[in-house]
C-alpha cells in the first residue's frame, strides 16, 4: 500500500516532478512553457535509440511474437484522467481499472466498456488508495471528506471528516484498520501555514489521532507505506519520517538527498530509500542502516517497486536491478536498456512471466516488458502519441493496462 517519486539530475528537474508539483497546487499556467524540453538528460539515455522490430506481426490472440515486437492493444479508451506520474493514480482492482479523473470512471478490465463513473470522484494529485476491498479518496467537492467505495460497483461505503478547522485532508496510506491522511490546518484568516497528519477509523470514520508536523512541511507530495505498528513517509522536504500507527507518536526523522521524493518500498523491519547513487535500508525502529547498494559513479537509483519479493530498481545509466530486499544481494542486473538505448522504468508491475516497467517520458519509452528471470527486454509498448505525460502501469494478473495521458490501453498479460 505505498503512496508512495523521481529522480533529478544535478541543477535540473525532472519534468514528471514539475508536473506533481503542479498537481500539489501550482496552476498550469505559472508553469507555462516551461513544461517542454526539461528532459532529464541521465534518465532518458541521451540520443540512444531502440531497434526497430523485424516484420513479423503480433500473434492474433495479442501475445507478442518471438521476434521483440509488441502486442496490439485488446483495447484502448480514451478517458478524464488527470495524472501528475504517480504510481497510485492508476489501479485495477475487482475487475476494473480506474485512471484519476473527473468524472472517475471504472472501466471493465476485459472490454473498456464503463462500469460506472462519479462527478468529482477524486482529487487531481491525489491518490487512488486501495485497502481491505475499499478505495479511498479525497473528496473531488473539496468539502473536507475523505470517502471509500466499493471499486467494483463505485457505491460509497464509508464516510469520514476530520474537522472544520482542517482543509483538504488527503488519504495517503491505509492499514486493515484505519486511513491516514494528512491535511492544511486553518488559521482564523482562513490561510495556512502547517499540516496535521491523522488516523481515521475506517469502521466509523472517527479520529483516532492527529499530530501537527513540523513548521515548513507540506501537505502535498507525501508518499506514504504502512507496515505494521509503523507508519512511513517522506515529502518534498527531503524528510523521512516514522511514526507509530497506534498513536501517532514519532518513532524517528531524518534527512534524505534530493532523489527521494517518491516511492520508496517497506519490507518485513527494513524502509528502502533510493539516495543518489546509494540505494540505503533502514530499520523501521531506530532509522539505523542495514546495507547499501550503490551504482556506478555518476549515475543515480530511480524508484523502487517492491514485487512478489523482490526489488526492482533502474539507474540513469539504464542498469535495470533485482535485488533480494533483506539483505540488498543482486537476484540478477541487467545491461538491455542499455545496449537498445531504451528509457528507464520508474514503475514495476508483475503479470506471469513477465516484468513490466513504464517510463517517464514519451520518447524511447512507454512500456517495456523484461523476462522477470533475467532482465532481457522482450519489447516496448509506445502509442506513438508524444503525450508528455508519464506512462503508469497497472496489472489485474490477466491484463497490462498501460495509461500514457487520458489514453488507457489494455494489453494481453
Amino acid at each position: 500500500m505505498s503512496k508512495g517519486y523521481g529522480s533529478t539530475t544535478v541543477g535540473r528537474s525532472s519534468r514528471r516532478r514539475v508536473l506533481r508539483l503542479a498537481g500539489g497546487g501550482l496552476t498550469m499556467a505559472v508553469l507555462g512553457a516551461g513544461l517542454t524540453g526539461c528532459e532529464d538528460e541521465l534518465a532518458t539515455g541521451g540520443t540512444g535509440s531502440t531497434p526497430p522490430p523485424r516484420s513479423a506481426s503480433p500473434e492474433e490472440n495479442g501475445k507478442a511474437p518471438e521476434d521483440g515486437q509488441a502486442p496490439k492493444p485488446l483495447w484502448t479508451r480514451t478517458t478524464a484522467a488527470q495524472t501528475y506520474g504517480d504510481n497510485d493514480e492508476l489501479v485495477a482492482v475487482d475487475g476494473v481499472v480506474i485512471a484519476s479523473g473527473d468524472p472517475l470512471a471504472a472501466l471493465d478490465g476485459a472490454t473498456g466498456e464503463e462500469r460506472w463513473s462519479l462527478s468529482g470522484g477524486a482529487v487531481p494529485g491525489a491518490p487512488l488508495l486501495l485497502g481491505d476491498g475499499t478505495l479511498y479518496l479525497a473528496s473531488g467537492k473539496y468539502d473536507g471528506n475523505v470517502i471509500g467505495y466499493v471499486p467494483g460497483s463505485g457505491k460509497e461505503a464509508w464516510r469520514s471528516h476530520l474537522g472544520k478547522e482542517y482543509r483538504q485532508p488527503r488519504p495517503v496510506a491505509v492499514d486493515a484498520e484505519q486511513v491516514y491522511v494528512i491535511a492544511e490546518i486553518l488559521e482564523l484568516d482562513n490561510s495556512s501555514h502547517t499540516n496535521v497528519i491523522a488516523a481515521l477509523n475506517s469502521s466509523t470514520g472517527k479520529v483516532v489521532w492527529k499530530e501537527q508536523r513540523d513548521l515548513g512541511t507540506e501537505q502535498n507530495g507525501v508518499h506514504a507505506v504502512v507496515q505494521g505498528r509503523y507508519l512511513v513517509y517522506t515529502d518534498f522536504k527531503k524528510n523521512l519520517t516514522v511514526r507509530d500507527t497506534a498513536t501517532g507518536r514519532q518513532v524517528w526523522t531524518q534527512k534524505t538527498t534530493k532523489t527521494s521524493y517518491g516511492p520508496f518500498v517497506v519490507h518485513q523491519d527494513l524502509v528502502i530509500v533510493p539516495q543518489g547513487q546509494r540505494l540505503q535500508a533502514f530499520a523501521l525502529s531506530d532509522g539505523s542502516e542495514k546495507w547499501s547498494v550503490e551504482t556506478e559513479k555518476f549515475t543515480t537509483f530511480r524508484e523502487p517497486s517492491l514485487v512478489e519479493d523482490v526489488l526492482y530498481i533502474a539507474d540513469s545509466g539504464r542498469t535495470l536491478w533485482a535485488l533480494q530486499p533483506g539483505t540488498g544481494k543482486k537476484v540478477w542486473q541487467s545491461t538491455a536498456l542499455k545496449d537498445t538505448g531504451a528509457q528507464v522504468p520508474r514503475q514495476f508491475v508483475k503479470a506471469g512471466g513477465a516484468l513490466y516497467g513504464a517510463t517517464d517520458l514519451d520518447k524511447q519509452g512507454g512500456v517495456h516488458a523484461f523476462d522477470a528471470k533475467t532482465g532481457a527486454l522482450r519489447w516496448t509498448f509506445n502509442d506513438k502519441s508524444g503525450d508528455y505525460h508519464a506512462w503508469l502501469v497497472a496489472t489485474d494478473g490477466k491484463h497490462v493496462f498501460a495509461l500514457h495521458g487520458k489514453k488507457l490501453h489494455a494489453l494481453p498479460a
